[in-house]
């Protein structure tokens, strides 16, 4: 079966999630390795722009992300883990 637009945003997002917890990780122990700042910077950027797509199309991530102040949003449109082609 093929993958849902919502289904390759959210899996975009969570290996991008997964390279941020390693960069940071690594980080950790090596804070002034330039390599991994860089790295960390590009994945955090990926990161910033696959939320950002995948929340204009579905909804908020988060209910951090929810910023509407006539409505609360995350509540209004099927949560992130819940499948669906929508």
């Amino acid at each position: 079966m093929a993958m849902s637009e919502k289904q390759r945003l959210m899996r975009k997002v969570q290996a991008c999630t997964f390279a941020l917890v390693e960069a940071n990780l690594y980080l950790d122990s090596h804070p002034t390795c330039r390599n991994g700042l860089e790295y960390f910077e590009k994945h955090k950027a990926e990161y910033d722009k696959a939320v950002k797509e995948y929340e204009e199309k579905f909804g908020p991530l988060t209910a951090n992300a929810s910023n509407n102040s006539k409505r609360w949003e995350w509540v209004a449109t099927p949560f992130p883990w819940e499948r669906g082609e929508s």
